[in-house]
């Protein structure tokens, strides 16, 4: 399938034309206002904590970091991503980047981890980026920053191993990770483990964050749980059960910290697992697969993820940040990229179709919950029209922020740009080619080798180099 690079698309009309001829209806603006709508204060109502107020409707989303230290404490790589947050201009981060409520619950060995004694790393951590904004916007009083909490569960690899623990049998994914029986958590470590994630968030609003981000996406435990219609007992079956460690989780910190507010990031729809096909394109692989919000293939079943956001409501979550799958089965739902990465597959469509469904169901969700507050992904693949779309699903009530995750790695200046009225510096705008994926998935270290000039001069760069030859050569040099 031949796809069209978004940056070759240079002209407004011709990106129109684009997705008109891809049957895809993207909101879009032709002229971006430097002090429109994307440059508006957005409110959030939590429960226990009252009115947040985020100065602008750019977010900086979580990512996954791989270069803290091996007992889990920031390095100076993972302050220097934070000090970027801090200036991006957003005024919105949503939790900074996954930190690991256990050591067992890490991604990787190099992962954040929060602890009984993290609390000063942390308020380190966050002050660094905190600092950046104040030095350059003046004041950090209308900056909202959060911390997301994890388990990675069947994707845990605290050791750079596979280290499952599921919340159920999968029959296409145990293989994966060689999952089994034993791997699976039981009533009463899941009852442990969501008292874990309470401390954590006791620690966290020790360390000054204003709200923790309790992580239930992208395949991780929380996710997991949410598709356990055959597990047994409490956590499983109905969605009572299914939701019962996330509520419970959410519970337990209003009780113990109820000035901290309380966000999920939430993927509202699943897809079967992909593996590349005969022609390296991604093909969905056979089997049964329970997925929240949908039945495996296509985004369907929104009417569970309403009742679960009724549910989180009367809980006092009043902001969702709205994902989708899981970027070990299906990275087409929530990542679209022309340039997948060494273990992935080519897109099985242009991808600006996977953003458009990220962005429709998003508003999907808000026309439905009008007093949540939605905050929306999927917009790094957009690029130099980015703030066009940006600036229309805002103005047009589709989501309430705009997150971008990939595209601070390699451009953290971009909403400080926009909002300036400022060009876009093309040169630095990701182009998604993959390599702060590529380069975590062979134990390097995770960023923009491409564009930023940090991580250009770094010794890693030949070993990713290595590893992405390797991989071309073993799908048989099948390149775009």
């Amino acid at each position: 399938m031949a796809v069209t690079q978004v940056r070759r698309l240079k002209e407004a009309d011709e990106f129109r034309a684009h997705l008109a001829g891809l049957g895809v209806d993207l909101p879009f603006d032709p002229v971006v206002d430097p002090a429109g709508t994307l440059a508006r204060p957005m409110r959030m109502r939590d429960g226990t904590a009252g009115e947040l107020v985020a100065g602008n409707r750019w977010c900086v989303l979580p990512m996954e970091g791989w270069d803290a230290t091996t007992d889990g404490r920031p390095t100076d790589l993972v302050r220097r991503r934070w000090t970027r947050f801090g200036g991006s201009g957003a005024k919105l981060v949503w939790g900074g980047e996954a930190v690991a409520v256990v050591p067992e619950g890490r991604a990787n060995p190099n992962q954040l981890c929060i602890g009984p004694t993290s609390t000063d790393d942390l308020a380190g951590l966050r002050q660094v980026l905190v600092d950046a904004h104040t030095e350059r916007f003046g004041t950090a009083d209308d900056l909202l920053v959060g911390l997301q909490l994890t388990h990675s569960g069947r994707w845990a690899r605290p050791d750079g191993g596979h280290a499952p623990r599921t919340a159920y049998a999968h029959p296409v994914l145990d293989g994966r990770v060689g999952a089994g029986a034993a791997d699976i958590l039981d009533d009463d470590e899941l009852e442990a483990l969501s008292d874990r994630f309470v401390e954590a968030a006791v620690v966290a609003h020790a360390a000054g964050f204003a709200f923790v981000d309790v992580k239930a996406c992208h395949g991780y435990l929380l996710h997991e749980l949410l598709s356990g219609v055959d597990r047994p007992g409490p956590f499983g079956g109905d969605l009572k059960g299914r939701s019962r460690f996330l509520c419970r989780t959410i519970s337990g910190i209003r009780d113990r910290v109820p000035g901290l507010a309380v966000g999920v990031r939430l993927s509202a729809f699943d897809l079967a697992p992909h593996v590349p096909g005969p022609n390296g394109t991604g093909v969905a692989e056979a089997g049964v697969h329970h997925a929240f919000g949908g039945d495996g293939t296509e985004p369907e079943g929104h009417d569970e993820v309403d009742r679960l956001l009724a549910v989180l409501a009367d809980l006092g979550v009043g902001t969702v940040c709205v994902t989708a799958g899981s970027p070990y089965y299906c990275p087409h739902a929530q990542r679209p990229a022309f340039f997948p990465p060494s273990d992935g597959y080519l897109p099985p469509r242009d991808p600006l179709v996977d953003v458009a469904r990220l962005v429709g169901v998003a508003a999907e969700l808000k026309a439905r919950h009008p007093d949540l507050a939605v905050v929306g992904s999927g917009y790094s693949y957009l690029q130099e029209w980015l703030p066009n779309v940006a600036q229309a699903v805002v103005g047009g009530g589709g989501a309430d922020s705009v997150g971008i995750g990939r595209m601070v790695l390699s451009y953290p200046d971009l909403p400080a740009d926009v909002l300036a009225g400022r060009p876009l510096d093309r040169r630095r705008l990701c182009r998604t080619f993959s390599d702060c994926t590529t380069a975590p998935r062979h134990g390097l270290v995770s960023g923009c080798f491409p564009l930023d000039d940090h991580y250009k001069a770094m010794p890693e760069r030949l070993e990713l180099t290595r590893v992405k030859r390797e991989a071309e050569a073993a799908r048989g040099g099948r390149r775009r």
